[in-house]
């Protein structure tokens, strides 16, 4: 759990449902939001599309302290589902122009990382982004080792290394958030932090990111480079960073960007305990992806369906738009490779959730339960909670 630093935050003897109940509450109130600003806005950029942006997202967020923030669109795409893990992937020159299709919708801000294909997603990146690269924003990531038998490798000599080779397959000259992947344990934070750190100090890097790490690890990182975002799961199933790590971003500013904001598609609406998730797909292998688990789970999904019908809103709708209207450091982070998804995913955003909605939906899930584990025994020992 998080380590007290203060009376505003002091949890110690506090259940995690109240946590949540205070966290709510100091957002309602504005404690530890995040302010926009004009730093880093890639709203601002000159054009270089004749095509309109922002058709359907307008809506920013600020990542980061007010006085470095990475401004971007409210929702990010992620473009790992377009070469890992999601059993048969689309062409590539059917992805680059999804890519782009984002962008002219207002999306800014695309996620990508070295080893999803790996090397490939990069590359797809950079080739999509290229004629519009000071109009958007790039986050990639570091730390797996490739090849091999696999493992992680945070140390510096491999961090300089990634970052080279990735900027290379981006098409750029600065990726704009750089991530640890995975916390690696045979490297002390503080000697990432302070790579980083020399490499934006050289350019090549503009801000600094961790995923899945617990709030000890964040700080001592905050400690030696200012950390601008914190990547880690995050949707109704899976609400462990409200009570492990939020409270820590708020005070040190930092921005929170939601992967799975779907649950990797349950919450979408998109699998029955009939998919096949075996094939060339990841969540097959996972406990809350086997058939009996999807059947249970389905049951969160009625709850949604439910839930929008009298508000004009799908699942997926609004699952987005109930943590963009709970916190204001969150930008979500779905993944999509199919044009209507993605347009109905950025529209989440024009939701706004009142803390009654919130309270009511949240409260029929929690009733529901949740049923399976997000990880197998691999992936759970690669995250810090």
């Amino acid at each position: 759990m998080e380590k007290n630093t203060g009376n505003l935050f002091d949890h110690k003897n506090t259940a995690p449902g109240m946590r949540r109940d205070f966290l709510k509450a100091a957002t309602l109130l504005g404690i530890g939001a995040i302010a926009a600003g004009p730093v880093n806005s890639y709203a601002t950029a000159p054009p270089e599309s004749k095509k309109g942006v922002g058709t359907i997202l307008t809506k920013k967020r600020s990542l980061g302290s007010k006085k470095n923030p990475l401004v971007v669109s409210a929702i990010q795409m992620g473009c790992m589902g377009m070469h890992t893990g999601r059993g048969i992937h689309p062409d590539r020159k059917s992805m680059v122009k999804l890519i782009r299709d984002a962008a002219d919708r207002g999306c800014d801000f695309f996620d990508s990382a070295e080893v999803y294909g790996p090397y490939v997603n990069e590359e797809l990146v950079g080739e999509a982004l290229a004629p519009i690269r000071n109009q958007v924003a790039i986050s990639t990531k570091f730390g797996f080792k490739i090849g091999g038998t696999g493992g992680l490798d945070s140390s510096p000599e491999n961090i300089r290394k990634v970052v080279d080779q990735s900027l290379k397959r981006l098409k750029t000259d600065r990726i704009d958030l750089f991530y640890q992947h995975r916390v690696d344990p045979n490297v002390p934070i503080e000697d990432v932090a302070g790579t980083v750190k020399d490499l934006i100090k050289a350019g090549k890097v503009l801000h600094f990111g961790l995923s899945e790490a617990k709030a000890e690890t964040i700080r001592r990182a905050h400690a030696v480079c200012s950390v601008t975002a914190v990547q880690s799961e995050y949707s109704f199933m899976t609400r462990l960073p409200e009570d492990f790590i939020f409270s820590t971003l708020q005070e040190l500013e930092i921005g929170f960007v939601a992967y799975s904001p779907l649950c990797r598609g349950l919450l979408g609406g998109t699998l029955t305990e009939y998919s096949d998730l075996n094939t060339n797909d990841i969540r097959g292998a996972w406990p809350r992806f086997q058939p009996e688990a999807i059947k249970s789970n389905i049951r969160i999904v009625e709850a949604l369906n439910e839930f929008g019908k009298t508000r004009g809103m799908t699942s997926s709708q609004i699952c987005l738009s109930w943590m963009l209207s709970k916190y204001p450091f969150i930008v979500p982070l779905p993944g999509t490779t199919k044009l209507s998804h993605l347009e109905e995913d950025l529209r989440a955003a024009d939701f706004t959730l009142t803390q009654a909605e919130i309270n009511e939906i949240e409260s029929k899930i929690e009733k529901i339960g949740v049923v399976g584990d997000r990880y197998d025994a691999l992936q759970q020992s690669r995250v810090e909670y």
